[in-house]
């Protein structure tokens, strides 16, 4: 073989592993990348987990706010037709 194919096979040889080394960093960057998008899916599906536990607080400390209010005016109205029998006397 001539110096010229000889080396030229060295350098694809070379060149090959390179490629294939390349490849293989390729391949284990994209495997990180996709854990740390999975985890952050993940955080995400918890936090949206706990805001909905949160809006679902608000909602029932709402209903119990209107309940009281609604209480406290029946009461209101109680009292104004007490005091109001009592001014009758």
């Amino acid at each position: 073989m001539s110096t010229t194919l000889k080396t030229t096979l060295k350098l694809s040889a070379a060149a090959a592993s390179l490629a294939v080394l390349a490849g293989c960093a390729s391949q284990s960057s994209l495997e990180e990348v996709r854990t740390i998008a999975e985890d952050a899916q993940a955080e995400a599906q918890q936090a949206n987990a706990t805001a909905q536990q949160a809006q679902n607080t608000a909602n029932q400390a709402q209903r119990d706010a209107q309940a009281a209010m609604q209480m406290a005016q029946e009461n209101r109205e109680e009292m104004d037709r007490m005091f109001e029998r009592s001014m009758q006397k």
